[in-house]
């Protein structure tokens, strides 16, 4: 079929023998259609070169066709991971993603967030912890009618609204395993106040020692900011103690890289004098020598899960058609070679 000039949604129609609104049903891949209707649009789409002008989409409907990705956060890594999963969701639809870091600590946070907000036009917005841990920030979302899905490590919202780990139970059980191993002085670097997560990861670490009987000394935690000198500096002090840790528990992979490279500055060997049990599971956990014990965070399973819930329904599909995405997701254990049973005093 000759092409001539720009080919408009108008001429596929007419083409295909069909109204707009079929037009439009194939293009936002609705169900309601027959398969034989579908695929005669489609070659139309194809033999007219049709490209659907998603700004002029955009305009009718009152809405962008853009999720955002809202964070406060220091570890890079973990935002990669969370941009990683919202853009396999987004993946071959009409959505696109921008990311906008915000200052926590600026007294214009929640103007600057507003702003960003009616500007963009989102469709909807993904807020990373501890940004999401703000309900103010929930509730901007609510009053100018942008949809928002919360990440946490705890429970923070209703499940359209809210993707959350087992953050808590998930440390428990790493410092059992290494109470299992024998260790009985174990340290904590904590991750940054403010964080949810921060507290549910030491909430678990502190239950798992009460369980056993075993007494934490305040001089036994030491506080980080979930980057590798934090991690450092935390475990130079930990080592410093007499009697030493023969284990410590880091609330992050990054931080636990920094107990590691302590260690083997002050000439001791993990595991053999210290066991190291880290958090997330990044690349950097299985690279490192010898490979790190920490605890997996699905972050971006669940980044792509809250990206879903975010564009679910644009399609026209039912809500009873519809497999409802998860809210809650599991962090395990994942076993190496940082973790050994303590070497007799």
């Amino acid at each position: 079929m000759e092409k001539t000039g720009q080919p408009t949604i108008n001429d596929v129609a007419r083409v295909a023998g069909v109204s707009k609104k079929t037009v439009s049903r194939v293009i936002n891949r609705s169900p309601l259609l027959n398969e034989d209707t579908r695929r005669r649009v489609e070659e139309v789409i194809g033999d007219l070169g049709y490209i659907p002008n998603p700004q002029a989409r955009a305009l009718a409907l009152g809405r962008n066709f853009l999720i955002g990705l809202v964070h406060d956060n220091p570890n890079a890594q973990t935002v990669m991971n969370v941009q990683q999963g919202m853009l396999e969701a987004v993946y071959d639809t009409e959505f696109e993603m921008v990311v906008r870091p915000l200052n926590r600590g600026s007294a214009t946070m929640l103007q600057d967030l507003r702003h960003f907000l009616e500007r963009q036009r989102l469709f909807g917005v993904l807020l990373m912890p501890p940004i999401s841990e703000n309900d103010a920030i929930a509730q901007i979302c609510t009053d100018i009618g942008c949809r928002y899905v919360r990440m946490g490590s705890a429970e923070l919202d209703t499940d359209d609204h809210m993707v959350a780990s087992n953050d808590r139970d998930a440390v428990r059980e790493a410092t059992k395993y290494l109470i299992a191993e024998g260790h009985r002085r174990i340290g904590l670097i904590a991750g940054p106040h403010g964080f949810r997560s921060a507290r549910e990861r030491r909430l678990g670490f502190e239950d798992a020692l009460r369980d056993a009987g075993i007494a934490l000394p305040r001089s036994m935690i030491a506080d980080g900011n979930y980057q590798f000198d934090s991690g450092l500096v935390a475990a130079d002090r930990l080592l410093d103690l007499v009697p030493r840790p023969t284990a410590i528990f880091s609330c992050n992979d990054e931080m636990a890289a920094g107990v590691i490279h302590a260690a083997c500055q002050r000439g001791l060997s993990v595991p053999r004098d210290l066991s190291v049990i880290g958090f997330d599971d990044t690349p950097i956990a299985a690279h490192m020598w010898p490979p790190l014990t920490t605890v997996r965070w699905p972050i971006a399973t669940m980044a792509r899960s809250a990206a879903l819930k975010l564009i679910a329904g644009v399609t026209e599909q039912t809500s009873d058609d519809q497999v409802r995405e998860p809210s809650l997701f599991r962090s395990t254990l994942i076993r190496r070679g940082s973790v050994s049973s303590p070497a007799a005093d």
